[in-house]
């Protein structure tokens, strides 16, 4: 394999030498439709109100999450918290995938880089690719578009559920305290709306795997003024109420 400048650059599309079937960790049987909520609390709350049964697990050498089963209209659909960046965020799906995992729809928060009130919702149709796992996915670009077909149908699940949105561009880093003023200023200049850890390469592993994805940010910190604010978002009622969503639109696709 050529060398390039810096190893990242470096993308091999041929398959990965050790794979999720090589662990017998790996969950097995999973519905083909899965939502993944970045809040574990959220996700705990949620499983107990549809009375959701733990069907598997998955687990690192630090973390434990639980897999439930959701059963909305007779839909299974699978329910996991989701791991914190993009090197989680990629093996999570690429283990999804191996048991049996072709439908998934991410939800959780991010920081607003332009001014949106606390709770408003984006969809994702772009990400910058400011961090390092999809580079193992896709060869090397700036940018990566998500699944048009998938926002397409996000987008009219939320109006059907009557809930105000937009449309945007987010800025994916592994770096939550280097997100500096002039970096912020750059990715507004470049059209991104909101900034979170995960999207970029959350699409990047989809479309390699073939994988049916799309993703529902929330607003909550705020990067858009003079000052950080945080607005105690983890707080906020959205994150519970967004998992629903999420469901909804995991139901459909």
């Amino acid at each position: 394999m050529e060398r390039k400048e810096i190893p990242l650059l470096e993308f091999d599309e041929k398959e990965g030498k050790a794979l999720p079937q090589h662990y017998n960790s790996v969950p097995k049987n999973l519905p083909e439709r899965c939502v993944i909520a970045f809040s574990k609390s959220s996700v705990e709350d949620v499983a107990e109100k549809y009375g959701a049964t733990q069907i598997s697990e998955m687990h690192s050498c630090t973390v434990y999450l639980p897999i439930y089963e959701v059963d909305l209209d007779g839909v299974k659909i699978a329910l996991i918290c989701g791991f914190l960046g993009s090197a989680g965020a990629s093996g999570q799906i690429h283990e999804l995938y191996a048991g049996g995992v072709k439908k998934i729809i991410a939800c959780g928060s991010a920081g607003t880089l332009t001014p949106n009130p606390l709770g408003a919702l984006i969809v994702p149709n772009r990400a910058v690719r400011d961090e390092g796992a999809s580079y193992h996915y896709a060869p090397p670009s700036y940018e990566i578009e998500a699944d048009g077909e998938v926002v397409k149908h996000i987008e009219n699940t939320l109006t059907k559920l009557g809930l105000p949105h937009k449309t945007g561009k987010t800025w994916t880093t592994d770096a939550f305290y280097r997100e500096t003023e002039d970096k912020i200023a750059l990715r507004c200049s470049q059209g991104c709306v909101t900034v979170e850890m995960e999207c970029s390469a959350m699409i990047a592993v989809s479309k390699f795997l073939g994988v049916k994805f799309g993703q529902i940010l929330y607003c909550g910190d705020d990067l858009s003024g003079e000052t950080y604010d945080t607005r105690n978002f983890t707080k906020a009622e959205v994150g519970h109420h967004l998992i629903d969503y999420a469901l909804q639109c995991a139901k459909t696709l």
